[in-house]
């Protein structure tokens, strides 16, 4: 952004912090950035699968599953071939699997439309499944060096301390402000190392708490440290209550020894995972009435249960669910999915060639461990 686009009004503060983000904040990147995979490639799809995983995701967690990941689909040709199932099954404990859903259907737009090269503008970018605004400026910047400048929950915290921006940062015209300013602070000839300098600083120094002011390469220039506001900065409005769901599941298995599963909607919820069928509990009913419900109603199957086999705790991000699963016998009836989607009949070491939610793997390991009390699995802390 040329600096005859800024408001007079904000020309001065320009002026006076400018060259802390854009000299002192990228040489105290070179020294301190973490030695990180994604950061010693300039291909694409690698910064775009690492940006992908980084989502709701923290480095450590990512880890594995990048390197994994990219020894099964090595290039964005590889992914595109592979069958769904097997690339969620890659993904399988890392969450949020509409980013793999979606890295597997924007592999096959890009073998298309793109010669199996990642797009280089915004508005091709931005036309591909699950490439947002931020995810195009981090990916274009760092592999092509594309001027667009991101705008995460790291570099809004960076921003909010340095101006001392006192507006709720999950409203979307405070959001566009600090968007502006990242823009107006970005170097036009090295954009991607700004822009990972800015996340990384936020990530690893500028914290949501005590952050390490006394490392920090902005300090000068931060209004917070200043007012002593960091702990103030950045105003978040409170989110609402999270609820709470009882969720019963059967595993049914049938004379041969095989469990019934079935595979959720694409476009849902867990999208194209496997689980044992099952759903919420109703007001006044117990969770045995709840799993047989729903076998009735999902699967046309009357069942018989034997045991509790495993209670799991698990968060998503707008609710929470108690995951209660019982061991079941097949009574009458024939298994016939009520939504159309695929199912089932698996030995219980066939299990592990599917890709399941968490909670429903936590469940598998209990089945295997099976003891006298059901295991108890608590992913809510």
């Amino acid at each position: 952004m040329n600096h005859s686009e800024i408001p007079h009004s904000d020309l001065q503060l320009w002026h006076q912090i400018r060259p802390y983000f854009q000299v002192d904040l990228l040489q105290w990147f070179d020294i301190q950035a973490r030695d990180l995979p994604w950061r010693r490639t300039k291909d694409p799809y690698r910064i775009w699968l690492s940006e992908m995983m980084l989502q709701q995701t923290r480095v450590d967690q990512a880890m594995p599953y990048y390197h994994a990941f990219l020894e099964a689909f090595p290039t964005v040709f590889d992914l595109a071939k592979a069958p769904l199932d097997a690339v969620l099954k890659r993904w399988e404990g890392l969450g949020y699997y509409a980013r793999a859903r979606n890295l597997h259907k924007a592999a096959k737009q890009i073998i298309a439309n793109h010669n199996g090269i990642f797009p280089k503008t915004a508005e091709e970018a931005l036309a591909l499944p699950g490439i947002g605004p931020y995810s195009a400026a981090a990916i274009l910047s760092i592999a092509y060096q594309v001027p667009l400048a991101v705008l995460d929950g790291n570099v809004m915290r960076v921003l909010a301390r340095v101006l001392a921006f006192e507006e709720d940062i999950r409203l979307p015209q405070n959001r566009k402000t600090l968007w502006i300013w990242a823009t107006r602070l970005l170097p036009t000839e090295y954009p991607g190392r700004f822009n990972e300098a800015i996340m990384e600083l936020g990530a690893t120094v500028c914290t949501p708490a005590k952050p390490d002011c006394r490392a920090c390469p902005l300090q000068p220039a931060c209004s917070a440290y200043r007012n002593n506001q960091q702990s103030a900065l950045p105003c978040v409005s409170k989110k609402p209550k999270i609820p709470h769901y009882h969720i019963a599941i059967g595993l049914v298995v049938n004379n041969r020894g095989e469990y019934l599963i079935s595979r959720r909607p694409d476009d849902g919820l867990l999208g194209g995972l496997w689980e044992f069928p099952g759903g919420k509990q109703e007001p006044n009913e117990s969770l045995e009435e709840t799993c047989k419900r729903e076998l009735q109603e999902e699967m046309g199957i009357e069942v018989g249960i034997t045991e509790k086999v495993a209670l799991v705790k698990h968060a998503y991000t707008h609710f929470k669910i108690t995951l209660h699963a019982f061991l079941c016998t097949l009574g009458r009836g024939t298994p016939v999915s009520a939504n159309g989607q695929p199912f089932r009949w698996v030995m219980e070491d066939e299990l592990e060639h599917f890709a399941f939610p968490k909670a429903n793997v936590k469940v598998i390991e209990a089945l295997r461990n099976r003891k006298s009390k059901p295991t108890l699995f608590d992913e809510t802390n």
